[in-house]
């Protein structure tokens, strides 16, 4: 590589690094004060207008937040109002939330009242919602298992389905409440319980997140034909 261009890479990473800290302190200043305008985020955080409306079109384009027209009380000037900036629900959760703190006390506070059965019975409720999901969509696929990976990505576990030699392999790329279920492995055989009923198999699993995996995996082994079932052939 040239000494031109290693010298203008160099140059383009501060730059890079320094948007997303300006981006985030722009998301920082509406959490703190609420919709804000172009004009207000300028001065609080001392750049350009320009500057923010480029940063608030960044924060807009990945839905970090919306814009609407400032709401006029008494006269108005002339001219539009102005934007209003605010947050949406996907740019607040890139801020620090306890939930997971919270419901693993919560699941304490169960154990120590209800037992470890008050536990289990909190995960079979929890897992439900995927059982109920399933059965909503089930006439949709031609395999159970397909179904199975809609449900699980309509809550948010970014799961798929890969045949191998011996039947198939479900995976969840995603668990929302990975940190939880490293306290309450309840909740992952719950799960597992699920899915041997729904796909009406003995599955297996290998991995889990929860567990410090990279993915939660779970073998479904391929059907057994009658004829190709073990008693049967001894039988014969």
């Amino acid at each position: 590589m040239k000494k031109d261009q290693t010298s203008k890479i160099g140059a383009q990473t501060p730059m890079v690094e320094s948007d997303a800290s300006t981006r985030a302190r722009v998301a920082r200043s509406i959490l703190q004060h609420g919709p804000s305008t172009a004009s207000e985020l300028a001065e609080r955080l001392h750049l350009t207008p320009a500057a923010v409306r480029r940063h608030l079109s960044v924060l807009i384009g990945v839905g970090h937040l919306s814009s609407r027209q400032q709401r006029v009380y008494g006269a108005r000037g002339r001219g539009r109002p102005a934007m209003v900036f605010e947050l949406t629900d996907a740019g607040r959760t890139e801020f620090p939330h306890a939930y997971d703190a919270l419901a693993i006390d919560a699941l304490d506070f169960v154990r120590n009242a209800l037992g470890a059965d008050g536990v289990q019975r909190f995960a079979e409720e929890f897992v439900a919602g995927i059982e109920t999901r399933f059965h909503e969509i089930r006439g949709e696929y031609d395999n159970p298992a397909d179904a199975l990976v809609k449900a699980l990505n309509d809550a948010g576990y970014v799961a798929s389905a890969h045949p191998v030699a011996t039947g198939k392999q479900l995976c969840q790329h995603h668990c929302p409440v990975a940190l939880v279920a490293a306290e309450f492995p309840e909740l992952c055989e719950a799960e597992t319980r699920v899915f041997a009923q729904l796909l009406d198999s003995h599955v297996q699993r290998l991995a889990t997140i929860a567990h410090g995996d990279g993915v939660c995996t779970t073998h479904v082994p391929r059907p057994v034909k009658p004829s190709d079932h073990p008693n049967r052939k001894a039988a014969s």
